[in-house]
């Protein structure tokens, strides 16, 4: 294992969620790897969030609760460029290991993954 994936591996929390024999690969992944980023990052998310509002929906913060929950569900799966963008968020702490595990399902592991982050933003719409 490399120097970076060790400094990584410390830098990150432990696992959140349970991971039993009976978890599929992804949910492991999910759980070990997915959650302990998205959580660690969750400043740099919303930091993003907010620029992304500035400058595509400056009126955001007199929508309704519902709307902005719509809107933060269209940016997310609508926008590629910005979806890419917090892929890379993510994508950046995986160690060597996990980008491969990574690479071999990166469909089903972005949806986990974006899934996830709407369900962060949503939950702290009042920082928007």
């Amino acid at each position: 294992m490399s120097n970076r994936d060790v400094f990584i591996k410390e830098f990150r929390t432990e696992t959140i969620g349970s991971v039993g024999t009976e978890s599929s690969q992804e949910e492991q992944f999910q759980n070990q790897v997915l959650r302990p980023i998205l959580k660690l990052q969750n400043e740099l998310f919303i930091a993003s969030f907010s620029n992304y509002i500035a400058k595509n929906k400056g009126d955001f913060a007199n929508y309704t609760t519902e709307k902005k929950n719509t809107f933060i569900e269209n940016s997310i799966q609508k926008d590629t460029k910005y979806r890419n963008t917090l892929k890379g968020i993510v994508v950046g702490l995986f160690t060597i290991e996990e980008y491969r595990t990574y690479a071999n399902n990166t469909s089903n592991l972005n949806k986990r993954m974006m899934s996830m982050l709407q369900e962060r933003l949503k939950s702290q719409l009042q920082l928007f």
